[in-house]
This record gives C-alpha cells, structure tokens and sequence, in this order.
C-alpha cells in the first residue's frame, strides 16, 4: 500500500488540524470541562459546519461519500488534540449505515445529530459473537441485551445483535449525566422505543465524556442488514479507535519533545541526555508501530480486503500507545501529573482507548487465534 495521502485526504488532514487548533485549543478544553456539559456544543457546531461530520455520509444524503482512511486521517487529528466529542461514535455509526444501510437509513445518519454505535457487551470480547437478540415481531424487530462503553448514547443507535446490525433511538439520556438531547434532537422519523425498553445508565470514562451501559427489553428497532456484516462493522469501529490512539500518542510526543528540548537540568537541556533520548526514541517507535497497522488496517477497509490481522495488531498497539504514555509523564517528571497542563488529557484518552478495544491480552488472544 502507499501510506501517502492522496490530495483530497490531505485537505481533510489540514481543515481538520487548522478547526481543531482553533476551536479545541487549550483554553477552551479547559473551559468545557470546567462547564460540565457533555460536550462542548461550539466544536460540534463547527465540526458539522466545515462538512467533518458528514465526510463519511453517502452523497445523496448530503455527505461526502468518503470512507474509512478520511474517517482516520480526521479522527488522528482529533486525538492529537486530545479533543472530546461525539466525533468518533458519529463517524462510525454514518459510515456503517453508508456501508450497509437503505437509502432512506443513510438520510436518517447524515452526521447533522449525534449518532453513535453500540457493539461492546459485559463481559465478553470485542470480536466475540454478540449476544443481544433480536426477534421479529407482527410490527416488527425487538432487540433484547445489554451493550456496555456506548458513547453518547442519547441520539440515533447502530446495535449488533445476533441476527445482524439494528436501528434504534433510544431518546433516553444516561441516568447521572446531563442530556444532549436538546442540542442533538435528532430527524430520523423513527418512533422512539418506550423508555422502559431503552435503558441507559452512565460509565465511568477516564476522559469525562459520555459513556453508558445501555439494556434493551425487547426495544423496537429496524433491520439495517444481516449477521454477514457485524464484523465489518466491529472493523470500524477499530479502526476509528486506533486512529485516534495514533493522534492521541502523536500529541503526547510531541508535547513531550518541546518539553525535554527546553526543559534543562544541571545547566543542559534534558534532550541532550542519553537517558532521556532513548525514552523518546522508545515513545516514538510505539506511534510508528501504531501508525503502520492503523493505516494498513484503514486501507485494507477502503479496498474490500481482509483487514482483521492488520487492525487486530493496530489494536494490540493501541494498548501499547497507553504504556508509552506512562514513559512521556515520566520524562515530564511531577508536571505530568499536573491537571492544568495538558499531557493528562493525552493519558486519560490513551487508557480509555484501549480499554475500549479490550486491552493488549485480548487482543494477543485474537492474533493468536487468527495466525
């Protein structure tokens, strides 16, 4: 594969970097997570306007019609900011139904509301069968399970089930959070399921954004497409987290270079220390690591192919990425533990990602099994 990016991925890549240095900067993280909303509805608003959100959205429905690689190129970006939001969930959930939905379910996903996807389950791993039911009923499909780490659960839902991939809006914020409802009211025209069927309880996200265990009781929902595409869409779903753990680890590195480029001790710069140099050249091998499967891992989606070893090791890496942040608030000394500098959103991200995809053993186990 080339790992260059083409000229419209490249655009991508610099509206993406130039909206999120703006509107994600520094002082603005800080002032949302002083604010204690979901997410901050400024960036969301200009996410959806410069077209990001709808990148992934067929163009008869008013996206882009991109697919897996531009999700990632503006996702890394993303996490190299280190930027909360329903970006993410809504890329992914878009791109399924662009994937594998009818016309009319890809107007309803359009990336104007939050959606997002619902595919992890207590206990059990990411590449495991799911097993939430879903039965026909006279007036349609009920959907019945508990899906867990589902973010920004209050709009429109893409849920696995055993008999294939589901439509739901659950309509119901997560129990101990604030709700999104009002600034992401969404247009699907889907009946919302009753509030005793859909529930959602919140999670605890090392990131303070959004995150739920969400049941379904017999939930009314509509068929997107059969079991033959669960597993495609769990490869989104990997794919969009490691694009991001690739961004999130690029972020720490850098901000970890100026700090051992400028910081001196003993009247020279940390940089120039052996000790220190090889700590970061350790750091850096990690994001290029990450950065090989991710990309591989995206590519092979774009082009149809077998891509499950390739984001199996991009998500083994992923994990990898958490480790290596442990190694660039060491090389920051006591300011990485400080809360007002912003290396810490960079370790909650990578820990939340990877706990995400299962964590290095799970995903050991997989290659195991696929080798």
């Amino acid at each position: 594969m080339d790992f260059d990016l083409d000229e419209t991925q490249e655009a991508l890549r610099d509206l993406a970097a130039g909206l999120l240095a703006k509107e994600a900067s520094q002082e603005r993280l800080e002032a949302h997570e002083r604010g204690g909303a979901p997410y901050d509805g400024r960036l969301w608003q200009a996410l959806r306007e410069s077209g990001l959100t709808a990148i992934c959205v067929p163009e008869h429905a008013g996206g882009a019609g991109l697919g897996p690689v531009e999700m990632a190129v503006v996702l890394r970006e993303a996490g190299a900011r280190a930027a909360p939001g329903p970006l993410a969930a809504t890329l992914v959930s878009t791109l399924a139904a662009s994937r594998y939905g009818t016309p009319d379910q890809q107007k309803r996903l359009t990336g104007a509301t939050v959606s997002t996807v619902a595919i992890r389950e207590p206990g059990r791993a990411l590449a495991d069968p799911p097993a939430t039911t879903a039965e026909r009923k006279a007036g349609g499909w009920v959907l019945t399970g508990r899906k867990c780490g589902v973010a920004y659960p209050d709009g429109d839902l893409l849920v696995t089930a055993d008999e294939g991939l589901f439509l739901v809006h659950a309509a119901v914020p997560a129990s101990g959070s604030a709700s999104a409802a009002e600034a992401t009211a969404p247009a699907s025209g889907i009946a919302p399921a009753a509030e005793a069927a859909v529930v959602a309880v919140s999670e605890f996200a090392s990131t303070g954004e959004v995150v739920a265990t969400v049941t379904f009781d017999a939930a009314p929902a509509e068929r997107v497409a059969g079991p033959e595409v669960v597993a495609g869409v769990r490869h989104l779903y990997t794919a969009a987290t490691a694009a991001q753990a690739s961004g999130v680890l690029a972020g720490a590195l850098r901000l970890t270079t100026e700090h051992v480029r400028n910081r001196k001790q003993f009247g020279r710069a940390l940089a120039e220390f052996q000790a220190v140099t090889t700590q970061v050249a350790d750091v850096y091998i990690a994001a290029r690591a990450l950065d090989v499967a991710m990309w591989s891992g995206a590519w092979r989606l774009a082009e149809g192919l077998p891509a499950e070893e390739d984001l199996a090791l991009a998500a083994y890496h992923t994990s990898e990425a958490a480790r290596a942040l442990y190694t660039c608030q060491h090389l920051h000394g006591g300011l990485g533990l400080d809360v007002t500098y912003p290396l810490h959103r960079y370790f909650a991200h990578a820990k939340h990602l990877a706990h995400l995809l299962g964590g290095a053993d799970a995903q050991l186990d997989l290659i195991g099994a696929l080798a």
